[in-house]
């Protein structure tokens, strides 16, 4: 496999690095003058100086043959453009995109550059689910598929306490993958009976959220 990642910070050279442990090829674009220097000592001829979001650059770097482009500077809208070009000049088919402000998402979803990787969000989503103050949490959002990973907590006297998961009336669009009883995971069924303080993690479609807190989190 051959990987363009453009942006040679910490996380773009781990990427490569780790790349190249696993036997691919990688090219590491770098536009900042120090920083492509150091990558140059590291990497040697992987490493190319340049501005990603131009057309020149990008084809230097071998574009028009990759495999991935991995845009992961430090600028939401170079991270945009990049994925972009990718896609639609180098007919890259598989991009994937750092978002450093998760307010930009909705930037990234509108103009098709997925998948992206959001550190902020996903230590936000880790941080609800080790310090729960809500009783659903959005763990994973798979906006390629249409689909999120949320986890419910089972609320005493709701409609799923103490009832089969096979008798209750899911909404459209929704399915209970497992259920965390007791620190302990188990693979869901419809003979699972659900228990006040129970974790539940359901795969949906978007906006089905409430309609789920009224079947699991509604006294």
């Amino acid at each position: 496999m051959y990987a363009v990642i453009v942006g040679g910070g910490k996380v773009g050279s781990n990427v490569g690095r780790a790349l190249l442990r696993m036997g691919h090829e990688v090219s590491i674009v770098e536009s900042r003058p120090q920083r492509f220097a150091m990558l140059e000592g590291e990497f040697e001829h992987m490493a190319r100086y340049g501005d990603g979001t131009e057309i020149s650059v990008l084809e230097a770097a071998g574009m028009a043959r990759a495999d991935v482009c991995i845009a992961v500077t430090g600028d939401d809208e170079d991270n945009i453009i990049i994925g972009q070009v990718a896609r639609g000049q180098f007919a890259v088919e598989n991009v994937i995109a750092r978002v450093n402000d998760p307010r930009n998402q909705q930037h990234f979803d509108l103009l098709g550059v997925a998948p992206t990787v959001c550190a902020t969000e996903s230590i936000l989503s880790l941080i609800e689910h080790e310090v729960p103050q809500h009783s659903l949490v959005h763990l994973v959002s798979l906006r390629r598929e249409n689909l999120d990973i949320m986890e419910i907590g089972v609320v005493g006297g709701s409609r799923a306490d103490a009832t089969a998961l096979g008798d209750l009336p899911m909404p459209r669009g929704t399915l209970v993958i497992s259920v965390l009883r007791d620190h302990v995971g188990r693979v869901a069924s419809p003979e699972t009976v659900l228990a006040a303080g129970d974790q539940v993690v359901v795969i949906a479609e978007p906006g089905q959220e409430s309609a789920l807190m009224e079947i699991f989190a509604s006294e």
